[in-house]
């Protein structure tokens, strides 16, 4: 049996285009997002057709792309006018470690590279765990608190909460973790992050710079330990908020960085 897997393919977001370069089909690539970082290469070789909430409808309708692949309910507006228009959209809402891996086989599968897909998942989940274990070693398990956003202050989303623990941390905010919006992530009083009292701060301030001087000067958080210790980072979210390759290898290996140097802080 004949299976004609796709050979011009869109992507909307910077996941989907870093694992198919990944599984070696980065010639199937047509389209890709504006905000595409990884691999470097992807931005010199490919057409940029979107951003995140807009997309040039009428140049991926030029491209003739054969699938389009997209990502969370905050693209259904441009996979709706992609549809009407005839043209195959699978679009992925990974919100969990588990979710993630389970969208690195449904593509590798879609493209007939299913083989390959479940060899790099294997690398990358060994890799996952050698982190766990090293961080069993950990005396102590810091408390984290991972801020997306400043304004308002919006804690991590459900992959990066799971990669904290990962990497040796407890998230300050596990009872926001499930929830699959941002806005329901929402921190409305600043007083529950002093109660809590983070070892550690890291920001990811969805595509601006984490300004940790300013998070040291809001009220009454000189009080907090990561604070006064000076334990405030930033992981930019190319790294930790892109649901793919990227935050189950470089994010998950800065988080963890960040704890083992709290740990010979701690030491000292």
């Amino acid at each position: 049996m004949n299976i004609k897997f796709p050979s011009r393919i869109v992507c909307l977001t910077d996941e989907t285009t870093e694992w198919l370069y990944m599984l070696g089909q980065q010639d199937r690539i047509v389209g890709i997002s504006g905000f595409t970082v990884r691999p470097p290469e992807a931005r010199k070789e490919k057409p940029r057709i979107s951003a995140f909430l807009s997309a040039k409808i009428d140049y991926i309708l030029a491209l003739k792309p054969d699938h389009v692949f997209g990502f969370s309910d905050l693209q259904a507006d441009i996979a709706s006018k992609l549809i009407q228009n005839g043209l195959p959209v699978t679009v992925f809402n990974q919100r969990s470690v588990e979710e993630i891996f389970s969208m690195l086989y449904q593509v590798g599968s879609i493209v007939g590279e299913s083989g390959e897909a479940i060899r790099q998942i294997a690398l990358i989940q060994a890799h996952l765990k050698a982190i766990k274990v090293k961080s069993e070693t950990f005396k102590v398990r810091p408390k984290v608190y991972f801020e997306e956003w400043d304004s308002p202050c919006i804690s991590g989303i459900q992959w990066v909460s799971e990669l904290i623990e990962i990497a040796g941390g407890l998230d300050c905010f596990p009872e926001l973790t499930l929830q699959p919006l941002a806005k329901d992530r929402i921190i409305h009083d600043e007083g529950m992050v002093i109660d809590r009292n983070p070892d550690i701060i890291i920001g990811s301030w969805c595509g601006k710079k984490f300004r940790g001087d300013r998070v040291a000067q809001r009220e009454g958080w000189s009080n907090i330990s990561a604070v006064k210790n000076q334990q405030l980072f930033e992981i930019k979210s190319t790294y930790i908020l892109q649901p793919g390759p990227a935050a189950l290898t470089e994010g998950v290996n800065q988080i963890h960085q960040i704890i083992e140097n709290w740990q010979i802080y701690q030491s000292k």
